[in-house]
């Protein structure tokens, strides 16, 4: 699952678009903290092993930046306010993931 919604992330950042959608201020910067809270969600559900936390964000992040820095690529641009929210995303996902964990399993990560 957290493959699929990766490459569906991917996707929908590396289309190339005619024209920039209408968008309230910063309401692109909350689309990117919710996909990638999303996938840091997704990801960190479907680890395996006992890698330290912190490294599912980074490791996202960098997908993140990888990401930004192909768009202009493909006739979009890159920015670093959608980074910052691609980061913060991944860690408010993979934090919550951790939450729910404890609360599910009663105290072990």
């Amino acid at each position: 699952m957290a493959i699929t919604w990766a490459l569906t992330i991917a996707v929908l950042s590396l289309t190339p678009l005619q024209r920039l959608p209408l968008a309230t201020p910063f309401s692109d910067k909350l689309n990117h903290f919710a996909a990638y809270a999303l996938l840091g969600l997704l990801a960190y559900l479907a680890r395996s092993g006992r890698a330290p936390w912190l490294l599912w964000p980074l490791l996202l992040t960098l997908y993140g930046g990888l990401i930004e820095l192909l768009q202009p690529y493909v006739n979009r641009h890159a920015e670093w306010l959608d980074l910052a929210a691609n980061g913060l995303g991944a860690l408010a996902g993979v934090l919550l993931a951790r939450r729910l964990q404890v609360m599910i399993t009663g105290g072990s990560t």
